[in-house]
């Protein structure tokens, strides 16, 4: 049998990397004596494939992973494909329906392809769950089961809440964590790696690897990326504040040219992998009177040419400066077509309304009075004007909304 391939990083180097931007290292003298045992530890990181895309919220633990990729350790990443039907409950304040097996499959089949974004494709295994999860049948489920009692369970903070508060909890939730900590012992993993809200879950897989005769993983987890809106919501989907890692070039460098100056910090660290001297430097920079704004813009281009290329990059930054500096339309100015009310055409302060570009008529009034409103690049004055029937023109409010308005 060959013997396993020791990492080429000190100890004492590999702490530190590994700890940039961590929260909790559970037990770091553990992780230590791993580390300076020489050999390739098995570094595990599972996600459920309950949304369909990845954003850059998850690039947070991802990007970590990537880190003890090139440190020459061996990545696990997991799939939940078997938890993902149960539903994880964590943050939850009511029972979540389970996906269907036909979600799961296709929500893992895009993270299959998007987390290569990320990860070196050679040096990644990828992981469903339900190959062993599903072997344990009723019988292993129960004798699993039997390991960890009701009261350990409700020492989860969501549980405990929910518990207090009368609020139904499922049977099968209870079973979440349970199956999440079987993961760590049927890939018997060194270190496993999650979000601060997965701390119980990952403590879990802990205790169960010691009663099944294993070394203990140790922990590491990341803290919950803020959406870039900046309301201190984490980065969500549902609460679309997210920037997806599969999102537009130009989509993805201007969400991230509008989070604020403080933010862009906590963004800088979890995200970048420019070196901690380096985010140092533009910190001094910005305390000497550097606009952050520049800083802003070098780190938007490395996130976008990280998931899109260099050349895209380039053309993001390029299109961005033209639109919020100088007011040129983008090329890929949505359409709208609408139906004029009278043979003479429909009003521009209507159309500007129909299209999104003012909240009522009367703000559309008010925008052309204070000349905010550009017709084909010409500023308009009369609030009267109306488009013709058959025509089509291009409709800008300020120096960032537009639409491309056609009247039948």
């Amino acid at each position: 049998m060959p013997k396993p391939k020791k990492s080429p990083v000190a100890p004492e180097e590999a702490i530190e990397i590994i700890r940039r931007g961590a929260v909790d290292v559970i037990e770091e003298g553990e992780l230590r004596k791993k580390l300076a045992s020489g050999r390739r530890l098995r570094v595990k990181l599972g996600l459920d494939p309950t949304a369909p895309d990845l954003h850059l919220g998850h690039t947070v633990v991802i990007n970590k992973l990537r880190h003890f990729q090139d440190l020459g350790h061996e990545v696990q990443f997991l799939i939940g494909d078997f938890t993902g039907m149960i539903g994880d409950p964590t943050g939850k304040n009511q029972t979540r329906p389970p996906l269907s097996a036909e979600q799961i499959r296709r929500n893992a089949q895009t993270y299959k392809d998007q987390v290569f974004k990320v990860l070196d494709r050679k040096k990644t295994k990828i992981l469903f769950n339900s190959k062993w999860s599903k072997a344990l049948g009723a019988e292993g489920v129960i004798k699993l089961a039997s390991r960890y009692t009701v009261a350990r369970i409700l020492e989860r903070d969501d549980f405990s809440k929910r518990y207090r508060s009368n609020q139904p909890i499922a049977i099968h939730e209870f079973l979440y964590p349970l199956m999440q900590g079987y993961d760590s012992v049927a890939m018997k993993s060194d270190v496993e790696l999650g979000g601060t809200d997965q701390k119980f879950n990952l403590l879990v897989g802990r205790e169960l690897q010691k009663q099944y005769g294993q070394e203990p993983q140790c922990i590491l987890t990341m803290p919950l990326l803020e959406g870039y809106r900046g309301d201190g919501e984490k980065m969500s989907k549902s609460l679309d504040n997210y920037i997806g890692i599969t999102e537009p070039p130009g989509e993805m460098f201007g969400k991230l040219m509008r989070i604020s100056d403080e933010l862009m910090w906590r963004y800088i660290e979890l995200l970048s992998f420019q070196s901690l001297p380096a985010i140092q430097e533009w910190r001094d920079e910005v305390a000497r009177g550097r606009n952050p704004r520049d800083i802003k813009v070098f780190f938007a281009k490395e996130i976008v040419a990280r998931f899109h290329g260099e050349a895209a990059a380039r053309e993001a930054e390029q299109k961005f400066e033209q639109l919020h500096r100088h007011g040129v339309a983008p090329d890929d100015i949505k359409p709208f077509t609408f139906q004029a009310p009278a043979a003479d055409g429909l009003p521009v302060t209507h159309a500007l309304t129909l299209a999104g570009l003012s909240p009522s008529n009367s703000e559309s009034n008010r925008l052309v009075e204070q000349g905010g409103v550009k017709v084909d690049g010409t500023a308009l004055s009369d609030r009267t004007r109306r488009i013709p029937k058959g025509s089509t023109v291009t409709l800008q409010v300020g120096k960032r909304k537009f639409a491309r308005v056609t009247v039948k």
